[in-house]
């Protein structure tokens, strides 16, 4: 079913294109199956220009316990997919059980901080400590930030604060149809 996601989404994020919607990165999540097929790498690109979309408008998102099962292997994936211009996230950051020394020689661009943290932010200082490290410790590296999860304005807040680039969730808004994203473009077509 993955390979049918990333089609699709391709396709879609192809037609918002040929329509005159603005050009926007997509981010698809991969499974940990998925992610462990052979040739996923090629089979990803592939799929991306079939769809005649440019690789920079795609963003994977593979879950930390997924890199971690064959590190040599996921790094090389990475690396390949990386070169191709598809950006890379670590999805869920923080829940897994990846050594902090792998962050460094991972070939990506993003972490998300898993909602767990994010969603009693303002009241735990455990959950408030570990997303302010996770933010520093990405800034330090490079990274893209995003907090999973925002549900209230404080939240954000806090997040943007501490340095966050970005933020998901139902504060923000809610899944909705392809037709109805339109209306975030905030353009029309030519």
């Amino acid at each position: 079913i993955t390979d049918w996601v990333v089609k699709e989404a391709c396709r879609q994020n192809s037609e918002w294109q040929q329509e005159g919607y603005p050009a926007i990165r997509m981010a698809i999540n991969i499974s940990p199956r998925q992610f462990a097929q052979d040739n996923i790498a090629r089979r990803i690109f592939n799929q991306i220009i079939c769809s005649d979309l440019a690789p920079k408008y795609v963003e994977l998102e593979i879950t930390e316990g997924a890199l971690m099962d064959d590190v040599e292997k996921s790094n090389q994936i990475l690396k390949e997919l990386k070169n191709r211009g598809i950006h890379i996230s670590i999805d869920d950051f923080g829940t897994g059980y990846s050594s902090l020394s792998y962050l460094k020689k991972f070939h990506i661009h993003t972490l998300k901080i898993d909602q767990s943290f994010v969603r009693d932010v303002m009241e735990d200082a455990d959950d408030a400590a570990i997303v302010s490290a996770v933010i520093a410790m990405a800034k330090s590296l490079r990274l893209n930030v995003i907090a999973e999860g925002v549900e209230t304005d404080e939240q954000l807040q806090y997040l943007a604060g501490k340095g966050c680039n970005e933020a998901q969730g139902y504060l923000l808004g809610k899944p909705v149809s392809a037709e109805e994203f339109k209306i975030f473009f905030n353009a029309k077509p030519k």
